[in-house]
């Protein structure tokens, strides 16, 4: 969580009209935490929703990290996305992530129903933030999408590695298949008997935003249940 920068508040006071006319994308670092104040001032959270390609200051961060050695998903076929969530103080922080373009605007309206319904997500970093580790990321309960990596215990590419998958507070919604739960720290998190508000379960507003607009939920599977994941096919 980070707070902003006075300099860069006495930036934003200045450009306060071009951000309140909509003519602007606002690009503030993943972890920005904005009072609801703020937030008006820069003319509301429409200004921080936004898609962009892959330009080559963002594709030299992800470059040999979630964008690894021998990576077949093009650099074009990749959108970054701007959003907004609601971290588990309730506060507005900034967030972003890497998608595939077929799974862009989707994401975009889905981050947006959640932010606007108060849906506590803790942070969205870039797995890069994290070396590209996923468990590392997970731990942490980051929630993030691209990674050029394979399923878990498993050579076959993940929909994460395309771009069509989000890992939604994975801390708490862990992957779990029989005795083994992933990431390790989120063990006692498995049991989903447990009264937790921030479990995905089906039927709820997370579940509900993702699955309408056709993507699949991790934890209705048989032979394993992945409470953090939805994917979707392009």
């Amino acid at each position: 969580m980070r707070a902003l920068p006075r300099i860069v508040m006495a930036c934003a006071v200045l450009l306060a009209p071009l951000f309140a006319s909509g003519q602007m994308l606002i690009r503030w670092p993943a972890g920005s935490v904005l009072s609801e104040p703020q937030l008006a001032m820069l003319g509301g959270a429409d200004n921080f929703f936004g898609i962009e390609k892959i330009d080559d200051e963002t594709f030299a961060r992800i470059d040999g990290v979630s964008y690894g050695r021998g990576c077949t998903t093009p650099r074009k076929d990749l959108r970054l996305l701007h959003i907004l969530h609601r971290n588990f103080a309730g506060q507005t922080q900034v967030g972003e992530i890497i998608c595939n373009k077929a799974a862009a605007d989707d994401l975009l309206a889905i981050f947006r129903e959640l932010y606007d319904a108060g849906y506590p997500i803790e942070k969205v970093y870039l797995v890069d933030e994290y070396g590209g580790d996923d468990n590392r990321s997970m731990s942490d309960n980051n929630t993030s999408c691209f990674n050029f990596r394979s399923k878990p215990g498993m050579t076959q590419l993940s929909q994460h590695a395309l771009g069509l998958a989000v890992d939604i507070n994975p801390l708490y919604n862990p992957y779990v298949k029989g005795s083994r739960v992933e990431p390790a720290s989120a063990a006692r998190y498995a049991d989903r008997s447990r009264s937790c508000k921030y479990y995905i379960r089906q039927g709820d507003i997370c579940h509900r935003a993702f699955t309408r607009r056709g993507w699949r939920w991790g934890g209705s599977w048989h032979s394993s249940q992945d409470y953090q994941h939805f994917e979707k096919n392009k």
